[in-house]
């Protein structure tokens, strides 16, 4: 990156955009490792889901915390701790099915580390980005969650098939380093000089943490020696807030549930080798790739021409990406091949990506100096989607195989399936009342 004339906070963008990928490489990595050791070791679905799920208790228990603590020592430092964390674990943790506890605290810390990364990362961009760069950002920093999916589905299969299951730790492990040292020799704070305007638009210097030195003006010209209080209160009372975490949680809760779930999918209600389907396992990740970068560009766009306010151009990107992804959802266990299931998923995938422009974006638009804080509740309640959706999927195939009825058949699934699709429309739906793309807290 060194000798090219980008923009300080373009590489912070592109650091930010393959540290998002790299993370996915690994949550997706995990569960298609474990669930090719887990079917060899015969263990029910029921005790998969529970597994698969550990990682998000870990991940609920750090999202606040750490929007707090990037709020206190920045962003850039605690990205790079959390980072460390996460890939040590990886390179030391084994993957037995039988040692039950040693792969509850493996994924329990794992969560506990990727936990702090995306209020981290809110908290960095809104200090370098400016708020006309804001959509199209962020949408290409999370869209690198997506292409780590498709990487993962594309390349992990053959790697198991090859090399075992634990070389997916390893190799995730080795991913984690060398992004590490990319960001110890690229990352910074972003320095006054190029923020001069940085209050006013409410990014920049102005959003950096303070030290016990520095002093903070204040409205009637003064200074103070404290740093101004988190607004806990109005956070959490906050419609706005809450418009943005429904619709986390209801993202969250399709995205997790597909993520973990697809591979047993394909495998046994399809009959489908994820080894023997190539590339096409990878279009529904690679498709949430190019759509959350359209909304981000569309969203710049309609909001940089005056074509719609800030708030009317989220609430209608949200509202499109949420309609037609719980539509897609619905109808996913209607097709029984592998070209039907990879398009209605696809659908699925993208369009919930297309509504990150809306929702995702919200929290540096309502609440840029505490855009890790509300990342932090906002994510929590992402979390947890993942706790119920991803335990709720297992019992809910356990309970059906129970009940003499066959995984293969798609009343199995349609459960599944149906409780997401109906929570993006419940989602969608408070948005339009709640959601505002005005400065909320200052």
């Amino acid at each position: 990156m060194r000798g090219m004339n980008f923009p300080k906070r373009y590489v912070i963008v592109i650091l930010t955009f393959i540290c998002t990928c790299v993370c996915y490489i690994e949550r997706l990595g995990f569960s298609i490792a474990y669930t090719v050791a887990a079917d060899a070791a015969g263990v029910n679905q029921s005790s998969k889901g529970t597994i698969l799920s550990t990682f998000y208790y870990g991940y609920a228990c750090s999202q606040v915390p750490g929007g707090w603590v990037a709020q206190r020592i920045g962003g850039r430092r605690v990205l790079l701790l959390s980072f460390v964390l996460w890939s040590l674990t990886c390179a030391l943790a084994p993957l037995d099915p039988n040692k039950v506890m040693t792969l509850v605290l493996a994924r329990l810390l794992v969560g506990v580390a990727q936990g702090f990364i995306f209020p981290s990362i809110h908290t960095v961009l809104a200090q370098w980005v400016p708020p006309h760069e804001r959509s199209r950002s962020v949408s290409l920093t999370t869209s690198g969650m997506y292409l780590g999916a498709a990487a993962g589905m594309l390349f992990l299969p053959s790697l198991v098939k090859f090399r075992g299951p634990q070389s997916i730790f390893l190799a995730e492990a080795a991913l984690g380093a060398m992004w590490s040292l990319l960001w110890v020799k690229y990352a910074s704070d972003p320095p006054r000089s190029e923020h001069a305007k940085a209050t006013a638009a409410g990014f920049g210097e102005s959003l950096l943490p303070i030290k016990g030195s520095q002093k903070v003006k204040v409205e009637n010209g003064g200074h103070s020696g404290k740093p101004a209080k988190i607004p806990w209160k109005r956070i959490i009372l906050s419609l706005p807030v809450w418009a943005i975490v429904v619709n986390n949680f209801t993202f969250h809760y399709a995205l997790y549930v597909l993520m973990n779930w697809l591979p047993t999918y394909f495998e046994q209600s399809l009959q489908l080798s994820l080894q023997e389907m190539g590339s096409s396992k990878m279009i529904p990740y690679l498709n949430m790739f190019i759509f959350s970068n359209i909304g981000g560009v569309v969203a710049d766009y309609l909001i940089t021409r005056r074509i719609l306010s800030v708030t009317k151009t989220r609430k209608f990107l949200n509202t499109v990406g949420f309609i037609v992804a719980s539509i897609a959802l619905m109808t996913l266990p209607l097709f029984r091949t592998s070209g039907g299931t990879v398009f209605c998923s696809s659908v699925a995938l993208g369009f919930l990506a297309l509504g990150r422009a809306g929702f995702a974006v919200n929290h540096m638009d309502i609440a840029p100096r505490y855009a890790g804080i509300v990342m932090g509740v906002s994510n929590t309640a992402g979390t947890l989607a993942g706790i119920i959706g991803v335990d709720l999927t297992g019992k809910l195939l356990e309970a059906a195989r129970t009940a003499n009825s066959d995984i293969t058949s798609p009343e199995t699934w349609r459960a599944v399936f149906l409780i997401p699709g109906l929570l993006c429309i419940f989602g969608s739906f408070l948005f339009l009342l709640f959601a505002t793309g005005e400065r909320v807290f200052d």
